[in-house]
């Protein structure tokens, strides 16, 4: 009943089971969500494919090479996603309290009248919303 739930349970799933792209079903809110993960570089790309109903949003993962003593490993972009405001309860922020995620070490996504934004633009704007979710 919860799409962008859906859309988070997908990418972190994906994520931990080094999956290198996963399929979306599209919408307007959802598009904007993945494109703030790849302007954050969490994702490395996104491709909107036509299908004769809604569409699908084709994400493909980040992940970072990292070096160990006897082998080199690859490492998820995304550490954590976590979903905020729900359907059965929405939390809403003022621009004075847009939270920090992990002391700005990740980004908070915020719904606002200026459209989806990061907590770093809506602090830059200053503006509040609803706390979509964060990533990290």
């Amino acid at each position: 009943m919860d799409p962008i739930a859906d859309v988070l349970t997908i990418i972190r799933n994906a994520s931990a089971n080094r999956k290198k792209e996963v399929n979306i079903p599209a919408s307007h809110l959802k598009e904007k969500i993945i494109d703030i993960f790849r302007k954050e570089g969490y994702i490395e790309d996104c491709r909107f494919i036509e299908d004769n109903k809604q569409g699908i949003l084709r994400v493909y993962l980040r992940y970072n090479k990292t070096k160990s003593a006897r082998r080199e490993k690859e490492k998820a972009a995304i550490m954590g996603l976590k979903r905020i405001s729900k359907p059965s309860r929405r939390v809403y922020v003022d621009k004075k309290k847009i939270p920090y995620v992990l002391r700005g070490l990740g980004t908070a996504i915020i719904s606002t009248s200026q459209g989806i934004l990061t907590d770093k633009e809506a602090r830059r704007i200053g503006v509040g919303g609803e706390v979509i979710c964060y990533i990290w």
